[in-house]
C-alpha cells in the first residue's frame, strides 16, 4: 500500500453537490445538458448534486469545465512542483471521505500536455462510465482493478498497464477485497492549472432550460 497519511488541509466550502447545482442554474443549464457535454449520465449528475455519489477527479474535471468553474473553487489540491516529487513529501487529496485519494506527480510548464498522479482506490469502488477528449494510461502498482472500455473488460494486476483513447466510453472498479494503487497519466487537465483552463465565471445566466423530466433533482 503506497498511500501517504499526510493530507491537504481542507478549505471550508459549501457541499460539492450544492455548489454544482447552484452554478448549473446560474448558467441556465439542465442536468441533461451538463451530462451530455461532460460525457456522463444524467442520473449520475443528479446523484452528485444530491450528495449521493462523489465524482472521480476526471468526472469532476469534466463537470467543472462545462459549468466554467475552476477546480480550485471546488477542491483543495497540491500546487505544481518543480517537476521532482519525493515520496515522503507528497500529500494526498480526495474529493470525499472514504473514496478515491490521489497524489500529484506532474508539474506544469509552457505547452505541457501530460498530467500524472497516483490513485488509491478502496475495495468495491467503481468509476462512473465516462467519455471525453484525450488519452489515458494506467499502470498498476498494487492490488487489482477491472477496466471496461466500450464493453471490453480488462483485469489488471501489479505491473500490468493499459493505454486507450478517452473518447471511448470507459469505467473501472476495484473488484478485489484490498485497496488498489495505480499510476494514472493522461491529457485531461485534472489539476485545472494549465494556461488554457476555465474562463472567468459568468455574472449573468444564459437562457434557462428546464431540467430533464426523468431526473431526480430535489
Amino acid at each position: 500500500m503506497l498511500k501517504r497519511q499526510d493530507t491537504i488541509p481542507t478549505t471550508e466550502r459549501p457541499p460539492l453537490g450544492d455548489a454544482l447545482r447552484q452554478r448549473r442554474k446560474e448558467l441556465g443549464l439542465s442536468m441533461q445538458a451538463v451530462a451530455d457535454q461532460a460525457g456522463l449520465s444524467v442520473g449520475f449528475i443528479s446523484q452528485v448534486e444530491r450528495g449521493i455519489s462523489a465524482p472521480s477527479l476526471g468526472s469532476l474535471t469534466s463537470i467543472a469545465g462545462i459549468l466554467e468553474i475552476p477546480l480550485s473553487a471546488l477542491l483543495d489540491q497540491p500546487q505544481a512542483s518543480t517537476g521532482q516529487t519525493l515520496r515522503a513529501a507528497r500529500q494526498t487529496f480526495a474529493i470525499a471521505e472514504d473514496e478515491l485519494s490521489y497524489e500529484r506527480l506532474s508539474t506544469r510548464f509552457n505547452h505541457s500536455q501530460l498530467n500524472a498522479l497516483i490513485v488509491h482506490e478502496p475495495p468495491g469502488h467503481r468509476y462512473e462510465p465516462i467519455s471525453h477528449p484525450g488519452e489515458e494510461l494506467f499502470y498498476m502498482l498494487s492490488g487489482t482493478i477491472t477496466i471496461e472500455i466500450e464493453g471490453d473488460r480488462h483485469v489488471l494486476g501489479p505491473g500490468d498497464s493499459i493505454h486507450f483513447d478517452s473518447h471511448r466510453t470507459h469505467s473501472s472498479w476495484n473488484h478485489g477485497d484490498q485497496a488498489a494503487s495505480f499510476l494514472w497519466c493522461g491529457t485531461v487537465d485534472v489539476f485545472g492549472d494549465k494556461p488554457s483552463a476555465i474562463p472567468p465565471l459568468h455574472q449573468a445566466p444564459v437562457a434557462v432550460q428546464s431540467d430533464h423530466p426523468n431526473s431526480q433533482e430535489q
